[in-house]
């Protein structure tokens, strides 16, 4: 299946782009999703920490991925 990754802050910098198409397994988690990201855009490994929203919410690596799902990248803020 194809879904379409929403990428914010550095995220974007990386991607290139301010979303991404990536394909995965119809059995897809969002460790699943990390992986293949992580694959493609190494540079997302050298972040601290980043969450994967699905459908506004924060998802567990458990959690499972379909293609109409909302899926977005979000980065570790820092703020004062």
């Amino acid at each position: 299946m194809e879904i379409s990754i929403l990428a914010f802050g550095i995220a974007k910098d990386i991607f290139g782009a301010i979303s991404v198409n990536i394909q995965l397994d119809k059995e897809a988690t969002t460790a699943d999703l990390k992986t293949v990201l992580e694959a493609k855009y190494p540079r997302l490994k050298q972040l601290a920490s980043y969450m994967v929203a699905v459908n506004n919410e924060y998802a567990e690596d458990n959690g499972a991925i379909t293609e109409r799902d909302e899926v977005a990248i979000i980065p570790p803020v820092s703020g004062g």
